[in-house]
């Protein structure tokens, strides 16, 4: 708490609950609201466990950012994603072109013989 009676807004603050714990400011979440939130972003909570050095590595950059650590996972999870499908694409596209370029020669190589007619 600063001078002023004033609570700075971080997340540890948030954690250590000097933030988000008064019973006066606070009401329960209804599950129907979380899950119409969850839907409306179309998002599914997860569990996974991390090491608490990547935990602490993500929160460090992300109040460098000025974000909140879950929103910096989400955003590198997304862009890892996006960057492999694409990846996966272009090698598939590639595989596929190899594969007709080598047709093509092949048939150049050996035309279809006439057939003989008596």
């Amino acid at each position: 708490m600063n001078p002023n009676g004033k609570i700075a807004g971080t997340e540890d603050a948030w954690d250590n609950r000097e933030l988000g714990s008064d019973p006066n400011f606070a009401a329960l979440l209804d599950t129907s609201d979380e899950v119409a939130i969850d839907d409306a972003l179309a998002l599914q909570p997860i569990s996974i466990r991390l090491q608490k050095s990547l935990i602490e590595d993500f929160k460090l950059i992300a109040q460098l950012n000025g974000l909140g650590y879950q929103t910096l996972m989400r955003q590198v999870l997304t862009r890892f994603a996006d960057c492999e499908k694409k990846r996966v694409l272009r090698e598939a596209a590639t595989a596929a072109a190899t594969r007709t370029l080598e047709r093509s020669i092949g048939a150049e190589e050996h035309p279809p013989k006439a057939a003989s007619g008596a």
